[in-house]
């Protein structure tokens, strides 16, 4: 299987998972997520590094803690272009973008060890 078909599914189980865990992230479906995972992939390519040069002074003022703001902005906008998958707000999105990417570490370790 192509990594890049691994990692689609991954994160969009670890969506599936973050949805369970955080309230106020909803995922409608294996199918929704499917297409936010394909969706966050586009904005963390391209918006996502743009946001990061930009709040550059205030990343490096917070000592990085300001990434955390970049990733929940970034989890907003994926909610705001893909239908079936919402966030309640901002604090949700920068919860979830935490539990997400310790969903996703966790789940490509086991993959790596599997596969």
């Amino acid at each position: 299987m192509p990594r890049f078909l691994t990692t689609w599914l991954i994160t969009a189980l670890a969506l599936l998972v973050t949805a369970h865990f955080v309230p106020g992230f909803y995922v409608a479906g294996f199918v929704p997520a499917l297409f936010a995972a394909v969706v966050l992939g586009l904005v963390n390519a391209i918006v996502r590094p743009i946001l990061i040069v930009l709040t550059l002074p205030i990343t490096l003022l917070t000592l990085g803690l300001f990434l955390l703001v970049i990733n929940g902005i970034t989890l907003l906008l994926v909610s705001a272009l893909t239908p079936g998958f919402s966030i309640a707000g901002f604090l949700p999105a920068v919860i979830g973008s935490i539990v997400l990417t310790i969903v996703t570490g966790v789940l490509n370790f086991v993959v790596d060890r599997v596969f």
